[in-house]
Formats: C-alpha cells, structure tokens, sequence
C-alpha cells in the first residue's frame, strides 16, 4: 500500500515525537550578550555549572598545534580509553567515550528501551533523562526524591514491574547538589534492573561506585569532561559499562562520535591534573563561601551542595523577579518553576569576584541581608 500523498510530511513523522517538549538548554554567551545590550566580557555566567578557570593551558596549547584534523579520529577511542583507564581506576574495555554524557544516556536507553518498556526517574533532577526515554519510545515513571531530595529507595522498588528497563540517579543530583549513598544504588542493583548513576560532578564530591562496576552486570557510571576539566564546548564525556554493555555501546555508537580535537583534550587534560585539581580546589572553597553568604540572605533557602552549583529556594518573593533584575546587571542564574521545583534558583559557583558582585546584585533586587 501506498502511502497517502494528501497525509504531508507531517502526517509521516513519527506522531510520538510532534507533542514532544524539547530539552531547554541554556543560553550562549553570545545570545545573552545580545539580550541584555552588555559585552560578553562584562557578564557573569552562574548559569550552566561551567568551570569558570577554563580548561588545561596545554588542551589550548595541543589543540593549536595539532597537524591533522582532515583525518578522522579513531572510532574505537584507543588512545582515550587507554588514558581513562588510568584515571578511572577500571580496565579500559569498561569504558567508552562519548559525545558529552548526553550522547551516552541516548545510547544507553536505545540499547535497553524498546516503545512501552518504561524507565524510572528521580524527580527532580536532570530533564536529558524524560528527554531521551521519550525520543525512544519509553514510558518515563516518575518517583519522586523525599524533602531532602534523597532518592526514596522502597518507592523506586515498589515501581518497578515487568516492563522496568532502567533507573537513572544523578550523584550528585542537578540541581539540588546531594549525593546517593552507596548502600542505596546497590540495593537497587539487587531488584535486577540496569542502575545508571550519572556522576557528571564526581570531581566535586569525590563520590563515586565507579569502581564496583566491573562487580555488577547491571550497574553503569556516567561521568563529563565538561564541568571539572572545563571541555563543556568541546562535548566529551564518558561512561564505564560493565563489559557486554560497553561492547554493545561501541557496536551501536556513531563510528566517529567523539571529534579529534575533544579526544586530543581528554589526553591533555589528564596530563594535567595537577592544575586542574587546583581549579577544582579553588571551586570547592568558593562553594563553601557562597554557601555562606546565601544563608545570610532571609529571602532565599540554600541547600548544601556536593557539586559546583548551588541550589536555592526563594522563601519571600519571587524567583522570576529575582531571575530577571540579575540579568539586568548582566548576571545570569538558572530559574526554576516547575511543579516541583517552585520558585527557586540554581548559581553555579564562580571566581570569587562573581561571587563578590553576585551577592551584592542580589541585596538591590532580592532584599536585604539577614544579621
């Protein structure tokens, strides 16, 4: 049978994906530029949990001598797997590179989810996750986190049926900045479903399962380049499978999913880690300091962070207000409003000279400091 040519092309799409809501990235630099009349040298980006000390000087360096970007890179990531090795603490052939982690938990979900089987997510967390089960065809389950925003082991347990695939547990959790406890993913390992703990701020809490990995068929660590080792532009990040999974990832991934220039930034970054753990550090520090100052503003509720961010409730006024009198003077935070993230902010943790105009921006638009 023919198709019907009075249909259009719409009516050949895919009618799951036409009501699907996109993913709502942050604004470029350049756009925000734009929007609010300031040079991009005069913003303050506390937007996208960026590092704002940049990456390694010898990524810079590497990237602008390399001599042969018109050959492709290497589909099996050799070199970057072997260096991740080292670094990760597990045998290369758990791990394999992607395009961002983004691209990762695509693969992940198009490897396990075929339409109607369902995949749980811990709200409120990151959106790639609802994101990607959908474009796949899967039924997102929601369980919700308690008032802390810990993950509710027995009620992830009690929702899983025979069509489960999945459960995905960012640790820390974006944006609420809060860890899962190890004796948690393991009891969750043991229901028999695949656990993907995205631990895209490991370098922040120094928490990780990474190396029970290789212990579990079932158990899969997500991790970034783009927070910790400043390479968000450059989209690479990584996974550590146990290894039927990793072998299957590498079979289904794009041949040349992570450009040269990315898996040229990995191998100079590890090179590295001296000046980027001091980086880290430096962050670190500064997290604690603008925790501090949060908590003396009466209007806003900060909650304690494991990652480079953190996240506020607005308990007198209003999160959209505060939001848009920021941007005004060219500092740029995350807003949230939705059903379970009302009326709150999430900062990202700058230099402390963002940290400085910061708090006071948010005197003049937010109120007065408490004390």
């Amino acid at each position: 049978m023919k198709p019907d040519p009075l249909r259009g092309v719409k009516g050949l799409m895919r009618g799951d994906l036409l009501g699907l809501e996109g993913y709502q990235p942050i604004v470029p630099l350049e756009a925000l530029s734009e929007e609010v009349n300031l040079p991009p040298d005069k913003l303050i980006k506390l937007d996208g949990n960026e590092n704002p000390y940049g990456c390694s000087p010898r990524v810079q360096r590497a990237l602008a001598s390399y001599p042969l970007y018109h050959i492709y890179p290497d589909p099996e990531q050799r070199e970057v797997r072997r260096a991740l090795q080292g670094y990760v603490g597990v045998d290369e052939k758990h791990i394999v590179a992607g395009s961002g982690s983004d691209e990762l938990i695509d693969l992940v979900l198009r490897l396990f989810v075929e339409p109607g089987d369902r995949v749980i997510n811990c709200v409120p967390t990151f959106g790639m996750y609802p994101f990607s089960t959908e474009l796949c065809g899967g039924e997102v389950v929601s369980v919700l986190r308690d008032r802390a925003y810990a993950i509710d082991v027995a009620a992830i347990k009690e929702a899983i049926d025979e069509k489960t695939k999945l459960v995905f547990i960012a640790s820390p959790n974006n944006p609420t900045g809060n860890v899962a406890p190890e004796r948690d993913i393991l009891e969750l390992v043991e229901a028999g479903i695949v656990v993907v703990v995205d631990e895209a701020y490991y370098e922040f809490s120094g928490v990780t399962v990474a190396p029970l990995v290789p212990q579990h068929e079932n158990l899969i660590v997500l991790r970034s380049f783009s927070k910790w080792a400043g390479l968000a532009g450059l989209r690479i990040g990584y996974g550590i499978f146990p290894t039927l999974i990793a072998e299957q990832i590498l079979k289904i991934k794009q041949p040349y999913n992570v450009n040269l220039a990315a898996q040229l930034a990995v191998k100079e970054s590890l090179e590295d880690l001296e000046h980027l753990q001091a980086s880290v550090k430096a962050i670190l520090a500064e997290r604690e300091r603008l925790f501090a100052q949060l908590k003396r503003l009466k209007f806003l509720k900060p909650f304690p962070s494991q990652a480079n961010f953190i996240f506020c409730a607005v308990v007198e006024g209003n999160a959209e207000r505060i939001h848009q009198g920021l941007k005004q003077k060219g500092i740029f935070v995350r807003h949230f409003d939705t059903p379970l993230l009302r009326n709150s902010l999430r900062i990202s943790v700058g230099r402390p000279e963002h940290t400085d105009a910061l708090m006071e921006a948010l005197s003049e638009v937010g109120g007065k400091r408490s004390g």
